[in-house]
């Protein structure tokens, strides 16, 4: 009896050894299993990125390009002070225009020899490639920071956003492609819509054109970016250009959205308010409108976080007849004669100044979404789960 409480009492010492062994030792092999894992995720990301960057030096056809271009995807814009917010909407402008004009003068110095289509594709394409090598920088920052401080925590909080940041990365390489080859991309869907209403437009201001269409009895003034090349086009310019010799009465704006999971991509949705992204022209433009209480209606095609980016879906295509309903409704809206601004917003990567060759940018759309969907099903074929 003697014996058998030695051994308990052995079996209990050994137990709490044991334990706090494993509760030293556990925070460690776990930090190392995440380090593993978001080191992992670095790598794969920082090679995105220099794919990325190979597939813009090729487009710029120059031998010289690959080092230009990996030097150029490390510029940034400085965001200007708002400790006085008076006037902040206009510094910013000043910055986009500037930042734009930076674009254009690299890929001018890199592509000379290229057409002014394929340099503002590898110009966009650039944008892209900015935007994934932020992001490789990022994650490569906090796997650094882990590692450097030990810490459990950050390690844990970097593994956990990694399915986001790797699915938007993935929507930026595709969008470089899209960009690159002339592909409408998810973003292209408003200026599709507003396009197929027109057909033949003239330039008003910067990369914008207009063209003139009776749409359920009113005269409307249908404004995209320049396509077929990737272009946002200055909309402030060319609404405030139309306004000068005409009473507007309504204004109809169309737009990709971004949907909440459970949403359908391609879904069709309106609402009032000017819809478009970014910043500063938005701001600029409604201090045109608003003032002069011209009503504002908004269409909204809904696309995925990483679809706005990367080339157009098929279900995102499929909403063009619906979304050509609902801007005729809104237009119905505006009084009987009375003269209606319709805005395609988003990038006309892709999408021509008429409606003629509508049916090629499906044929290109369906042709482009089966191939994606035989890649994401080859990748789920590979994985273990």
């Amino acid at each position: 009896m003697f014996v058998a409480l030695q051994q308990d009492v052995y079996g209990t010492l050994i137990w709490f050894v044991l334990f706090f062994v494993f509760i030293m030792l556990y925070p460690r092999l776990m930090l190392s299993q995440l380090i593993h894992q978001i080191e992992a995720s670095a790598r794969k990301l920082e090679a995105m990125s220099a794919r990325a960057n190979e597939m813009a030096a090729k487009k710029a056809g120059n031998k010289n390009a690959k080092k230009e271009v990996d030097k150029f995807t490390d510029f940034f814009v400085v965001e200007p002070s708002s400790l006085d917010p008076y006037g902040i909407v206009n510094k910013i402008d000043q910055l986009i225009r500037q930042m734009e004009r930076r674009f254009e003068e690299f890929a001018d110095s890199i592509a000379p020899g290229k057409s002014a289509l394929e340099r503002r594709q590898l110009d966009y394409s650039l944008r892209a490639a900015i935007g994934l090598r932020q992001l490789a920088k990022i994650v490569r920052h906090f796997v650094e920071l882990s590692k450097k401080f030990k810490n459990l925590q950050l390690a844990m909080i970097i593994r956990m956003q990694m399915p986001i940041i790797e699915k938007i990365a993935e929507g930026e390489f595709k969008g470089v492609q899209a960009f690159i080859n002339g592909w409408p991309v998810g973003d292209s869907i408003g200026p599709l819509v507003a396009v197929s209403f027109v057909e033949k437009s003239k330039p008003i201001a910067t990369d914008v054109v207009v063209g003139e269409a009776t749409i359920e009895g009113r005269k409307c003034f249908v404004l995209k970016a320049t396509g077929p090349q990737p272009s946002l086009g200055r909309t402030d310019e060319a609404i405030l250009k139309i306004m000068k010799s005409n009473k507007i009465s309504y204004v109809v704006t169309i737009d990709a959205a971004q949907k909440l999971e459970g949403e359908k991509s391609g879904s069709v949705s309106e609402g009032v308010g000017f819809a478009m992204g970014g910043y500063g022209q938005r701001e600029l433009i409604e201090n045109i409108l608003l003032p002069k209480k011209v009503p504002i209606d908004s269409v909204v095609i809904k696309v995925g976080m990483e679809e706005a980016i990367m080339p157009m879906k098929k279900s995102v295509y499929d909403s063009l007849e619906e979304a050509r309903d609902t801007v005729k409704k809104a237009v119905r809206r505006a009084p009987k004669g009375g003269k209606v601004i319709i805005i395609g917003v988003g990038n006309s990567c892709g999408i021509p100044d008429n409606n003629k060759n509508i049916k090629e940018i499906k044929d290109v759309v369906y042709k482009l979404d089966a191939k994606m969907a035989k890649e994401e099903k080859a990748d789920k074929k590979g994985s273990w789960m």
